[in-house]
């Protein structure tokens, strides 16, 4: 601290404040506010020094050691906290609560009073410098009553709510679908539930058994939203009002009850989504990338959103793909009817550019966090809205909901338009945000604030016609403050009767007379004040505007909601229209039918790097047979996985509303999507790449249900070849005749092939291949049949293994595949017949061909600067070369 001499026993008062408010949030570092710094001291500075990479000092002793501090500029204070929340750690924000002005009245040692007024945490973050524009920022609750689970989940800087029945078996694929930053369950749980929660990327906060308690959450819901009971917005369980209640409470801590704007709660059931468990949402880069970044992810190449609202709202519909039939069929009909109304579309989406995130703008002002950007956002966003509804008629029925939400506010936009400048600063204690003309009493105070010499100059003249003084001055001195100066001489006619009861004479010189007036002292007294008299009308302005924007938070909150509709159907459409996308037929039946159909990351992918084409296949599933599996073989590099994984991302862009990468696709509801592609191990629980396979493996066979939709590839690939091929094989029959499912079935063992004839809903499919001259050239086609080989050592071969290892490679190869023809070969058996590695003969050198004089004739000659007759005597000369 700045000039702070602590002695070895003695504690100074604004020390002993800091340590009483740092007991209050001891898991916390404390940003203790001095001034214009943010200072931490003992541990706290300590740690943030090294994660902040700032200067760590020393300032005063406390029990003989010295005191460790750092400090941060308070202007500054959201960068660093922003750092701080990404490596895991919590900050307490402790504000001065009182002029230090105030404290010394108090006396000279008084200190200045400080509080917490927020506890941030990953999952209550608002800032926009905090957050990621175009994704939630979740805060989740799972609470467990008796036998019943729940999850419910916020996300304060938009104000959205949600609740569904969890039981703890669905957590895990629950916080993945939602990725959520902070997840809180009660201390009784925390050691069964830390690891779970950990893996799913979010930070683990335990709050008290009383926290979950559902009769004490009913009541803090019911005080939340005002009502006497929640039965108004839904039928909630036991453990869902105690999953909520402990949001509730937990924002009211860390909030320091200042709640944010909530909405009530939507209940959500988990039938309503297609269910997505976290290794597939992992294998498919549905949001995320392998690599942990959005680039190369589904969200990345479909994403055409223009507000961030709209960004939101896809990532939502990706992670979630509806299961019911009339929402898919609205979504798709919005689609299609923006795809056919290509002018509307590109006059909504220019329209749409112009909108502000409203949802951040209402939560920042409901949490005073806000500033007059904040007031100017909704004013934005509400115009925008007026505008882009007046295109909307004679819409589906999606786009004239969401258009309706768009209309009746023409009262606040008045108002605001009215009240605010174009462009006002960002902080409020600024200024200069109220518009001229809104009040006469401000405009009057700014003109003395920015004019006073020239409202005195007028006054001075005013005094001069009055008294017929023409030497009349107004000065102004720091004792007298503004006064009326003459001479002695013209000083006897502002004592007369007429004039006296105007001029009140104040003080008398050697050669001056001074005087003042009523209306002087009035407009001193306000040119003094003028500036901080401007700044309270205008913040007075502002929350009167504020609480009238407040007022309408639940209007508001529908408008922007339709906004975000709006733009997501736009963009939709435009993606189709971009990359020739088609409407998928999405029904009740158990069809599995895509035509031409492609993988959307891929495809964007090849186009970005070589403009290359990607191939297109199909993939039909026979609908009128239960289960339909297709067993996938081919050599490594040809586009299994591809296939695979384009046809599962078809079927949950289709139930999320959107067109698919296809000529024609018939997809059947599907109730769950798994995938098992790729292979990882899990070390932290000394998982092996192969236990990791059969979990996963095991997990699909426990759950899937005859609607779910299931890629495998390789199974088996871990182990033994025996092993694995009867694994794969167990694998397949169980899903044929348990499951009873769609299934993709990818494989390295051809002995798999035969199962076609066995067993009814299995058809064999191969990606075919071309060899030329000992080469091998993908086609990237599938087609029905089975491949009669692998290809391996020829894929080695174009991943650069030696030649010399390429070359034992076959002879193995062929070694092999001969026994297997003569009946089986046993293994010391080949060890003998085989030639060691050593043994074999080294690859022969490269023999190095001197040009030959065509070539050297050839070389410098450039055709394009030929002339048709030198072309015909250089063939000429050419052909005497070869014949030397």
């Amino acid at each position: 601290m700045r000039g702070m001499n602590v002695s070895d026993d003695t504690v100074t008062p604004m020390m002993a404040q800091y340590l009483e408010i740092k007991a209050q949030d001891p898991g916390a570092l404390l940003f203790y506010r001095m001034g214009d710094f943010y200072e931490m001291f003992f541990d706290d500075a300590v740690a943030a020094a090294e994660a902040l990479d700032i200067a760590l000092t020393k300032r005063g002793f406390h029990q003989g050691e010295p005191i460790s501090m750092c400090g941060v500029p308070y202007h500054a204070s959201e960068g660093y906290l922003l750092t701080l929340i990404r490596k895991g750690f919590r900050v307490a924000i402790a504000e001065q609560m009182e002029d230090p002005a105030e404290a010394k009245k108090r006396g000279y040692k008084s200190v200045v009073r400080r509080a917490v007024v927020r506890l941030v945490t990953p999952g209550t973050l608002t800032e926009d410098s905090l957050l990621e524009a175009r994704r939630h920022n979740y805060l989740v609750a799972f609470a467990d009553v008796r036998e019943d689970g729940a999850l419910a989940w916020v996300d304060i800087s938009t104000g959205e709510m949600r609740v569904m029945p969890c039981p703890e078996v669905r957590l895990a694929p629950e916080l993945a679908r939602l990725s959520p930053r902070e997840v809180l369950v009660s201390e009784a749980r925390e050691g069964d539930l830390a690891l779970l929660v950990t893996e799913s990327g979010a930070a683990l906060t335990a709050l008290s058994r009383g926290s979950f308690d559902s009769t004490s959450s009913e009541k803090r819901l019911r005080s939340l939203w005002n009502v006497g009971s929640l039965d108004a917005f839904g039928t909630f369980g036991r453990a869902e009002i105690s999953a909520m209640g402990a949001l509730v409470d937990y924002l009211d801590l860390t909030q320091r009850g200042k709640l944010p704007l909530l909405r009530p709660p939507l209940r959500e059931t988990p039938n309503s989504a297609m269910q997505i468990d976290a290794s597939t949402r992992r294998n498919l880069e549905i949001t995320q990338a392998l690599s942990g970044g959005r680039e190369g992810s589904l969200l990345a190449a479909v994403d055409r959103t223009v507000t961030a609202a709209g960004a939101r709202l896809l990532e939502r519909r990706l992670s979630s793909p509806s299961r019911d039939l009339s929402v898919i069929h609205q979504r798709l009909e919005a689609v299609r009817f923006l795809l056919e109304q290509s002018r509307l579309r590109e006059d909504l989406r220019a329209d749409l550019r112009r909108v502000p995130d409203i949802d951040r703008a209402l939560s920042r002002l409901a949490l005073d966090r806000g500033g007059p950007r904040d007031l100017t956002a909704i004013r934005a966003g509400l115009t925008q809205a007026q505008s882009i509804a007046s295109r909307l008629s004679e819409v589906p029925s999606l786009l004239g909901d969401a258009a309706k939400s768009l209309v009746g506010h023409g009262p606040l936009i008045d108002l605001l338009d009215e009240a605010l400048i174009a462009e006002p600063p960002l902080m409020a204690r600024d200024g200069g945000y109220i518009a001229a003309g809104y009040d006469a009493e401000l405009d009057e105070t700014r003109r003395l604030r920015d004019e006073g010499r020239g409202v005195i100059a007028q006054m001075q003249a005013e005094y001069i016609t009055l008294s017929g003084v023409q030497s009349l001055k107004i000065k102004h001195n720091n004792v007298l403050g503004y006064f009326i100066e003459t001479t002695t001489t013209h000083a006897e006619r502002m004592f007369t009767p007429e004039l006296a009861e105007t001029f009140i004479h104040r003080q008398t010189t050697a050669n001056q007379v001074r005087f003042t007036t009523l209306p002087l002292n009035e407009i001193e007294t306000k040119i003094l004040n003028a500036g901080n008299h401007a700044l309270e009308i205008e913040k007075r302005h502002y929350e009167a505007l504020k609480a009238a924007i407040l007022d309408q938070s639940g209007p508001i909150g529908a408008a922007a909601r339709g906004l975000a509709e709006i733009d997501l159907s736009g963009a939709l459409a435009d993606l189709a229209a971009a990359e020739n996308w088609t409407q998928p037929r999405v029904d009740n039946s158990h069809a599995f039918n895509v035509t031409g159909g492609r993988h959307p990351v891929v495809e964007r992918a090849l186009r970005r790097q070589s403009g290359a084409a990607f191939v297109a296949n199909d993939c039909a599933l026979t609908e009128d047979k239960t289960p339909a599996i297709w067993l996938l073989t081919g050599p490594n590099m040809a586009g299994k996985s591809t296939f695979l994984r384009q046809n599962a991302l078809i079927a949950l862009l289709a139930q999320a509303g959107s067109f698919v990468p296809a000529s024609a696709a018939h997809i059947g509801l599907v109730s769950q999507l798994f995938s098992r592609v790729g292979a990882s191990d899990d070390l932290a629980r000394g998982r092996s790449t192969f236990m990791v396979e059969m979990v996963e493996t095991a997990a699909i066979l426990n759950q899937a249900d005859d609607r779910a939709l299931v890629i495998l590839d390789e199974i088996g690939r871990g182990t033994a070849t025996y092993d694995g091929l009867s694994i794969a094989w167990a694998t397949m029959e169980h899903l044929h005749e348990t499951n009873r499912c769609r299934a993709l079935f990818a494989t390295h063992y051809h002995e798999m092939t035969a199962l076609s004839a066995k067993l009814d809903g299995v058809e064999n499919a191969t990606v075919t291949v071309k060899e030329w001259d000992g080469e091998v050239i993908f086609l990237h086609e599938v087609k029905k049949g089975a491949a009669d080989r692998s290809y391996g050592v020829q894929v080695a071969r174009l991943a650069g293994l030696p030649a010399s290892v390429i070359e034992r490679a076959k002879v193995v190869l062929e070694a092999l595949e001969s026994g297997e023809r003569e009946g089986g070969l046993r293994q010391k058996a080949l060890i003998d017949d085989l030639p060691l590695f050593r043994a074999m003969p080294p690859p022969a050198p490269k023999t190095i061909v001197k040009a030959s004089k065509v070539e050297a004739a050839l070389k410098d000659v450039l055709p394009d600067d030929l002339t048709p007759i030198q072309a015909l005597r250089l063939v000429y000369e050419l052909k005497e070369m070869l014949k030397t």
